[in-house]
């Protein structure tokens, strides 16, 4: 470390020389002042200016064309978002809405009507396929009595053909009574009575038809009377018998083919009924079939219906759009700047009707050159001050950094935007000059020196003339921001210390 004794004479000499001397030839010239290391604010910034805009700046017109019925704002006028500004004549867009909604009405009642008519029909197939289920059942039933019909006829067919047989051996028997009877014929006798005895027996046990019951029950009568007559040896009796015993087995003949052919008509009777239930069964399934093709056409006519709703809908939201569409209102809270109409006017949509623009909040656009460019990031507080309010300092901040620069005499400008607040009672207008400090650093309550105390010893490190005991000393510091007036000391000094700075004077 250098030092330098000097004496206090010297030392006072030297400020005197900076404050007084002079060249009389006016040439620049070195001048030594001490200063004092002091603590204080230190703010790094960009500076730029330019002219104040809207942020939110709109020229309204009407979404449709027609004619302006009535302007509710003039030049100058405050207004709040959503405010409407002015209005085209609505009669017939009015009396258009209104028969939108008549119609949408329409088609919903016809939509609801055409839902109870598919219900109604949806019933009626649920009716058709019980119909159907009834159906089958008097058709299974009509066939089982069929069948159980034509399990009779057989039986009544073989007591028939038994009864034919029993008259042909009654005429047999008769033409054989006027023989004389042997004891072996009167054992075949009595075995006949047995074997008829146990017939009798069977056929009610069995609960067979009446006719062969009374078949069976005059065979016995025949057979104990024959046995009567051989034991008792009386021909003239054995005649009587065996002729009553003709007329037995005709009567039963008789029966048996009367029941045959009544069975036969109960036949018929009953094929009649087996095929009126099979055409009530395809009446039913042609039924149901109809019934399944009327609710296909009621779905399509309710898809028809909702067709017709959905378009109702769209139509009427149409009618509401247009309506809508006459007026203007504010996009925003602001101040009317110009109204560009009047009531009465036919106007289209490419006319501009009010032009408003949002005077609290403003932007201001700053060029930076492309040395400084890269310091400046979104979000950085700034300091604007107008040339027209001197002594006003208004805060904002970057929003905007545009990428693309313009060249200006061989410099490569970028645009940067600030948005700042206007508080109330400012009369900012759009357009006035600014100036803006975009802060790119602040430190706060930290030791200072002027740079010009600040040189470079031979390593290129930062050192400062100090001077202790009037001696002058160099001492090396780390130095922190400036801006480019004083920088920030990190390391190397204490307040309240004396350091030397050097200016240029002429």
């Amino acid at each position: 470390m250098k030092k330098w004794k000097i004496a206090s004479g010297i030392l006072t000499g030297l400020i005197l020389i900076g404050l007084i001397a002079c060249n009389p030839l006016g040439e620049a010239e070195e001048v030594e002042e001490l200063v004092k290391v002091v603590k204080g604010d230190l703010t790094v910034s960009i500076s730029g200016s330019g002219n104040i805009k809207a942020v939110s700046e709109a020229e309204l017109t009407f979404a449709s064309g027609g004619q302006i019925e009535e302007i509710f704002v003039k030049e100058g006028d405050e207004v709040s978002q959503n405010e409407i500004l002015a209005r085209l004549n609505t009669d017939a867009l009015s009396l258009a809405l209104t028969k939108e909604r008549v119609a949408l009405t329409k088609g919903q009642v016809d939509l609801t009507k055409e839902r109870v008519a598919l219900t109604n029909k949806q019933v009626a197939l649920t009716q058709e396929q019980l119909a159907l289920t009834k159906a089958q059942l008097a058709q299974q039933t009509a066939e089982f009595n069929l069948n159980n019909t034509l399990d009779k006829k057989e039986t009544l067919e073989l007591a028939l053909f038994n009864a034919q047989i029993d008259v042909k051996t009654a005429k047999k028997d008769l033409d054989e009574t006027q023989d004389i009877y042997t004891w072996p014929e009167i054992k075949v006798a009595q075995k006949d009575v047995d074997k008829w005895k146990a017939y009798v027996n069977y056929v009610v046990e069995q609960n067979l038809p009446a006719a062969t019951v009374t078949y069976a029950q005059a065979r016995l009568t025949a057979a104990e009377g024959t046995l009567d007559a051989m034991i008792n040896s009386y021909d003239t009796e054995e005649v009587a018998i065996a002729k009553l015993e003709l007329e037995a087995t005709e009567m039963t003949e008789a029966q048996a083919q009367k029941d045959l052919d009544k069975l036969t008509d109960e036949i018929a009777l009953k094929e009649l009924e087996v095929e009126s239930a099979k055409e009530s069964v395809e009446q039913a399934h042609q039924s149901i079939e109809l019934a399944r093709q009327s609710i296909e056409l009621a779905r399509q006519s309710i898809e028809l219906a909702r067709q017709s709703v959905e378009q109702a809908e769209q139509s009427l939201d149409q009618a509401k759009k247009d309506l809508n569409e006459t007026t203007v209102t504010a996009p925003f809270d602001g101040v009317i700047a110009r109204v560009s109409a009047e009531e009465g006017d036919t106007v289209t949509t490419a006319m501009t009707i009010v032009h408003a623009v949002n005077i609290s909040s403003m932007e201001l656009t700053v060029e930076i050159d492309e040395i400084d460019i890269p310091k400046v990031e979104l979000d950085q507080e700034t300091i604007v001050t107008f040339d027209a309010l001197p002594d006003d300092e208004f805060t904002g901040s970057v929003v905007t950094i545009l990428p693309l620069p313009e060249e200006v005499s061989g410099v490569m400008l970028y645009d940067v935007k600030i948005k700042l607040d206007i508080p109330e009672g400012f009369d900012i207008k759009v357009g006035m000059s600014a100036s803006t400090d975009i802060i790119i650093d602040r430190r706060s309550n930290v030791l200072l020196v002027p740079d010009r105390t600040i040189k470079k010893d031979d390593q290129g490190n930062h050192v400062v003339m100090v001077v202790i005991d009037e001696e002058i000393t160099a001492r090396p510091v780390v130095t922190g921001i400036s801006d480019g007036f004083n920088t920030e000391i990190i390391n190397g000094l204490r307040e309240e210390e004396t350091v030397i700075e050097t200016r240029i004077k002429r």
